[in-house]
Formats: structure tokens, C-alpha cells, sequence
């Protein structure tokens, strides 16, 4: 029966859990009640912008990533499609990121074996992040990104931007068959190749590169509302992919992209049903991982800034199961893993955006855009064949660069110590660890530095005053009662702090004098399996020594862990029940030092003495303390 009484409780619990702040399925369905041709038009202009810069950096991802450019095109339309129909906030837009797609490239250049099989291994990459990150969603495990530290993110991202720009300079100097093979697949490893690879230098893509970014700035400078990322990318490409194309002899050897067909545009089942499968599943699992992780905590970051201005409230499960459902899609339909992207939904709300449906009508455009580019190859002219990879890198190198928040950067490395370290460390795991492992090292660093602090309660003496009143003991003062030690506890006591705790109260009870301590638990916070079982272990080691412990001021959550975790019995034991004598004294609201009081009247009957008169000051009007 108490087995049978057991699993209901718990199985309470977990109803209980999935019923409190559950992810929608439809939330879109909202909004399409009040939809009118009003907030259609303000979408419609949005998602135009938004267009033109997510089809050029579509582009740039799957470069960045090593994948033919019809993998972030794909990615781009069908995220932005089916990301809105089940995400919390009204302006994001999911596709192809920067940190992601160097994630990616990351995994597969230090895997030479698998890089070879990306054609298969890409769909069930991006359809293993769709599911644990629905699967996250669903049991809230976004809430837990709130407790990744902005230093982690920061130097993570930072860290990416440097890989990113030495990545991107082999195309832009033209030696991307220069530098290549195992050595390159590290930060020392690319540099080092291209310090071999200079006197080979093309001068010809150093020219459209450079050309490039002066144009990009240009734009940035004197047409800040114009998307100058796409704008620079098609000048550029009209103007040097057709020198290239015409074959023009100062140009000759300098690459392009490869336009994608009709037939790369259909929807494809990832093949699931084939040997090995279970083998490539457990190859991919950490970087599916740590893609999910990433870019649900890209996308929750992102949520709150644009909530931040708009004054809507951010839901980052909600957001969580949009990623999850986004990538499932872009599984299917063959495209690359998708993140949330901070520079195009930005420009989605500076643009007016009124509701989520500006993200679905940017997919319906770059859908019909990618239609158009596969259809051009039949028209005899491939319009991807007229981008030169050097302009590309020199924008990827423009974007990468702009990455580096020094604003953030210097807000962590003075705010403290520790947000410093982690800052510090997390870019260098960047540099020397695959991407997919640095960000998880600079998580537990993080991770590690708290518990560090959040580990350490404070445990004060006190006594009691003329008045009546509690009140610090002083170095200089002696206990009324020497037997007798009141222990005040404050803070977490939770797994990380138990054996700090049973330490400190065990160096208390070295004093040869003392044979009772009353712990004043009334700002104890978290206990856990393991901080009460340092406890049981402390009453043990004091009933073999002959002395005593108590428990007062105790709350209603403390005394519920001690009594169904078992310990209760074991502090009780000794205890006269029919009698009314107790070991535990609960907090008092109006009075909390009267738990105090009936524990140091226990006290003093365990030693058998009244020494010392104890006086409580109590006031009936005054409210309930705040302590």
C-alpha cells in the first residue's frame, strides 16, 4: 500500500509538472482571429526586407558550413515557413546562423570520415536537433537557459567570429586549394597553412574582396536602411561574376558558387531504415546536442531583446518548441539546422512588422526566389554561378567582425572574477576544441564557478539580548548559557553546500564546552537527498559524542523534506511524543524567535537545568518578520 501511495504522488508530480506553463500547439490560431488586411500589409513590407537579406545569408551559412548553397536557402525559407506557427514571441526569424554553421563546419572538419557522407548524415543531423529540442520544449527545459551565463555566450561568440574570419580568409585570398586537409581542421592548423599558402596569394579575389567591403561600408555609412549585406553581394556579383563568367583573363581561376537545380528544391525522407544507422545516431548525438542547446539559447537570447522593446512577454519553451519544429521541417525538406537569427528578425520589427505571419510570408518569398534560381539554370543562365566566393567571404568576414560586442566583452571581463574567467575560457576552449565541445566546457566553468559560490552558507552564533530579542554574538561575549549554541543558518543547502555545512557545524561542536545546538533553520533554502543525509550523518556523530541537536524556526517546506525523507524519525528519536517533548520546533509567522524560545527550553531540560531566564519580546501588533 505505501508503494501504491508512492507511485500516485509521484506520478501527481509529474501531471502536475506538464500541466503548469504548457507549450502550445497552435498558437498562431490566436492571432489569425484578429488578422485583417491592415497588419497583412505592414507584414507583407516586412518579410520583402527580410527576403533580401535571408537569401544572401542563406547563402553565406552554407559556405560558412562547407554545404552546396541550396541546403541554407532551404533552411532559410522552410524555418522562417513553420517557425511562427508554434512560436511565443511575434518577430523572430528562424534559419541559418553564424555560430551554428560554423558548428557544423567544425564537426565535419575534425571527422574527415564523416565529412565524405554529409549527404545522409545532414538530414538525420538536423531531424535528431528538431527532436530533442521539441522534446525540451516539452518538458521546459528552456527555463534552465536563464542559468547559462551571458559570459559563456560572449565568449563563445567571440571565439566563433575569430574562426569564422581565418576560415573565410581562404577564399578571400583565393587559397582555398592551398590550405586544406587535417592541418586545417584547427585554429593553429589554418593559421599556420596560411602563412604557407601567402606567396600563392590571387590577387584577383583580394580585388573583388576588398571592392566588396568598401561597397558593404559604403552602404552601411550613407544607406544605413538599406539591407547592404544583400545590396553589396548583388553589385558585386553583377559586376565581377560577369568578368568571371565572360572569361576575362585578370580574373580567370577565381571561384564561384554552383547554382542548385529544380530537382534539389524536393522534399526528401531522411533514409532512416539503412544499416548503421544506430551507429551514425550515436557519432551525431553530441553535436546534435550541442546544436540544439545552441540554438535554442540563440533564439531565447533573441526573444528577449526583441521583448525588450516591443513589451511583450518572452516564453522560451514556447520559442524552444519553434526551433524544434523549424528543424524537423528543414529535415525534411533537406535543408541545414536552424537557429534563431538576431540581425533578420531585427530588421523584421525595424521594418514594422505586426505580427508572427511576417515570418511565414518571408518563407513563401524565399521559397518563390529559390524556385526562380533553380528555374535559371534552364534559362541558360545560372544566376548562383555569378557569385564570387571572395565577395561572399569578404561580407562573412564584415559580418564575423561585427560579432564582437566590445561593450559586452568589457561588461564581463570587470564585472567580477569569475565572469572574467569564464569569458577567458570559454574563447580559448573556442579556439582549441571543436565548436560543438567548447561551448559545453565554457557551460560547466560556468556552471561550476556558481555552484562554488552558491555552496557556501552562512552559519552565525547568536544569542539572545536583554530584551528578549536575537542578536549576533559578539567575539567578546560569552554565551549566556556556555552548553547551549544557537546556530543560525543562511542560504542554499542544497547538494553543493552539505559538506561545508556538516563541516561547520562539526568544528562548532568541537568545543568541549557546548552539548546542544539548536539550528535555526528559518532561512535554509533547498534542501536535497544529499544535504539531508549530511544531516542525519551530524546527529549520529553528536549522539556518539553525548550531545544533542535541535531544530528550530524550521518552515513548512523544511519539516515536509525531513518527514518524508525519513529523518525526521531519526531527529525525533529520544523524544517523550505522548508527552508533547519534540527535537523540531516549527517557525512562528508573527514571532519567529518563539520556535527559538521552545528549543532552548528543550534545551536546558536535556542538560537539566533553568539557568538564565528566557525572555522573548513580543509585540501582538507588529507584523510577521521578514527574516
Amino acid at each position: 500500500m505505501k508503494i501504491a501511495r508512492t507511485l500516485t504522488k509521484s506520478s501527481r508530480k509529474v501531471r502536475d509538472f506538464f500541466a503548469a506553463e504548457h507549450v502550445e500547439l497552435a498558437p498562431f490560431m490566436r492571432d489569425l482571429r484578429h488578422y485583417n488586411l491592415e497588419k497583412f500589409r505592414h507584414d507583407a513590407w516586412a518579410a520583402a526586407n527580410v527576403t533580401v537579406l535571408a537569401i544572401a545569408q542563406g547563402i553565406a551559412f552554407a559556405a560558412i558550413a562547407g554545404l552546396p548553397v541550396v541546403y541554407g536557402i532551404v533552411s532559410t525559407a522552410v524555418a522562417a515557413f513553420v517557425a511562427p506557427l508554434f512560436a511565443g514571441s511575434r518577430h523572430t526569424i528562424l534559419g541559418p546562423t553564424n555560430a551554428t554553421a560554423f558548428m557544423l563546419f567544425s564537426f565535419f572538419s575534425v571527422n574527415p570520415m564523416l565529412a565524405g557522407r554529409w549527404s545522409e548524415l545532414i538530414p538525420l543531423l538536423v531531424i535528431m536537433v528538431g527532436l530533442l529540442a521539441t522534446a525540451g520544449a516539452f518538458l521546459r527545459v528552456a527555463d534552465l537557459l536563464q542559468y547559462v551565463s551571458r559570459s559563456v555566450l560572449v565568449g563563445y561568440i567571440s571565439g566563433a567570429a575569430v574562426l569564422i574570419v581565418a576560415n573565410q580568409l581562404k577564399p578571400f585570398l583565393g587559397l582555398s586549394s592551398h590550405v586544406g586537409g587535417e592541418m586545417a581542421s584547427t585554429f593553429a592548423g589554418l593559421l599556420y597553412g596560411l602563412a604557407r599558402a601567402l606567396p600563392h596569394t590571387q590577387w584577383a579575389s583580394v580585388l573583388i574582396g576588398c571592392a566588396t567591403l568598401l561597397l558593404f561600408a559604403a552602404l552601411r555609412r550613407w544607406r544605413p536602411t538599406w539591407p547592404a549585406f544583400a545590396v553589396a553581394l548583388l553589385i558585386s556579383s553583377v559586376a565581377f561574376g560577369s568578368l568571371i563568367r565572360s572569361g576575362n583573363s585578370s580574373f580567370k581561376g577565381v571561384e564561384t558558387f554552383v547554382t542548385f537545380n529544380l530537382s534539389d528544391l524536393m522534399f526528401k525522407m531522411p533514409h532512416l531504415m539503412r544499416a548503421g544507422i544506430f551507429s551514425d545516431i550515436s557519432a551525431l548525438l553530441g553535436i546534435a546536442l550541442a546544436l540544439a542547446f545552441l540554438a535554442s539559447l540563440e533564439n531565447s537570447l533573441m526573444a528577449k531583446t526583441l521583448a525588450s522593446k516591443t513589451g511583450d512577454r518572452a516564453d522560451v519553451n514556447q520559442d524552444m518548441l519553434a526551433v524544434g519544429m523549424a528543424n524537423l521541417a528543414s529535415a525534411l525538406a533537406g535543408g541545414m539546422p536552424a537557429s534563431g537569427s538576431l540581425t533578420r528578425s531585427m530588421l523584421n520589427h525595424e521594418s514594422g512588422a505586426r505580427t508572427r505571419f511576417a515570418s511565414l510570408i518571408s518563407g513563401v518569398y524565399t521559397m518563390v526566389a529559390a524556385v526562380l534560381i533553380a528555374a535559371s539554370v534552364g534559362w541558360g543562365m545560372p544566376l548562383i554561378d555569378y557569385v564570387p566566393k571572395p565577395a561572399l567571404a569578404a561580407l562573412v568576414i564584415a559580418l564575423s567582425l561585427s560579432l564582437f560586442n566590445i561593450r559586452h566583452i568589457r561588461i564581463c571581463l570587470r564585472s567580477t572574477a569569475d565572469d572574467a574567467a569564464v569569458l577567458v575560457i570559454t574563447f580559448i576552449a573556442t579556439l582549441l576544441a571543436p565548436l560543438h565541445v567548447a561551448i559545453f566546457i565554457g557551460v560547466a566553468i560556468s556552471i561550476t564557478l556558481f555552484l562554488r559560490k552558491a555552496s557556501r552558507p552562512f552559519l552565525i552564533e547568536y544569542e539572545f539580548s536583554e530584551a528578549g530579542e536575537l542578536r549576533q554574538m559578539g567575539e567578546k561575549r560569552q554565551r549566556p548559557i556556555p552548553a547551549i549554541s544557537i546556530v543560525h543558518v543562511e542560504g542554499d543547502l542544497f547538494f553543493g553546500a552539505a559538506e561545508l555545512f556538516r563541516t561547520q557545524i562539526q568544528r562548532t561542536v568541537s568545543d568541549p564546552a557546548i552539548k546542544v545546538i539548536i539550528l535555526r533553520l528559518k532561512n535554509a533554502r533547498h534542501l536535497d537527498a544529499t544535504s539531508v543525509m549530511a544531516l542525519e550523518d551530524l546527529i549520529l556523530f553528536m549522539r556518539k559524542k553525548g550531545l544533542h541537536l535541535l531544530v528550530s524556526g524550521a518552515p513548512r517546506e523544511v519539516y515536509r523534506v525531513l518527514k518524508q525523507s525519513g529523518i525526521l524519525i531519526t531527529l525525533q528519536e529520544g523524544c517523550d511524543r505522548k508527552a508533547g517533548e519534540s527535537n523540531i520546533f516549527l517557525t512562528n509567522l508573527r514571532n519567529p524567535n518563539l520556535s527559538t524560545r521552545a528549543a532552548l527550553k528543550r534545551a536546558q531540560q536535556l542538560l537539566g537545568t533553568d539557568k538564565a531566564d528566557i525572555r522573548i519580546f513580543y509585540d501582538p501588533n507588529q507584523k510577521p518578520a521578514a527574516t
